[in-house]
């Protein structure tokens, strides 16, 4: 199919496609700011570095690259509420979407994580790559503050959050 025809078919055969479901929180001088992202995957592990997609255009992509560095927390089941929170446009600081939520700082970043999500990676920004409509973001990992084996994680399936036996939640 020609890809001027193809955009549809593309964002569909990607729905279905189940991806991990991350929480993308970096703390700049005026506020925390953080995003849903499930564009996550790993690049190399000497050194450790993950890579994401952002909006080029997009306010989070803005407050990365000028701060340089980033918590990255991979979402447990539990959290499918925060995930639709910080997915919604106009969202406010990340503090006040998670004041039922308990969260601590990242060491290196200052980044928000989630004590009951998955895992957390505190990052560092390696380099970033323009990608049509959006920007590759290579992470370099230093350090894991959060890993919990025995946590469901939250995925994205077909436009549903959902967990690893395929519980769907609401659509969001």
């Amino acid at each position: 199919m020609p890809v001027e025809s193809a955009s549809w078919d593309f964002s569909a055969a990607l729905r279905q496609y189940a991806a991990g479901v991350a929480l993308l929180c970096v703390r700049d001088d005026i506020d925390d700011v953080g995003t849903t992202v499930t564009s996550v995957m790993s690049v190399s592990a000497d050194p450790p570095l993950v890579a994401l997609a952002l909006t080029t255009d997009g306010y989070p992509l803005e407050v990365l690259a000028g701060v340089g560095s980033g918590a990255l927390t991979f979402l447990a089941a539990e959290h499918e509420i925060v995930a639709s929170r910080f997915a919604s446009a106009g969202r406010p600081s990340a503090r006040h979407l998670l004041e039922t939520v308990p969260w601590r700082r990242a060491e290196h970043s200052g980044g928000i994580v989630l004590e009951r999500g998955v895992a957390a990676l505190d990052c560092r920004v390696d380099r970033l790559v323009e990608a049509g409509d959006h920007t590759v973001v290579l992470l370099e990992v230093l350090a894991v503050p959060v890993l919990e084996e025995t946590r469901e994680p939250l995925l994205r399936l077909r436009g549903r959050w959902t967990d690893g036996t395929g519980r769907t939640f609401r659509r969001s």
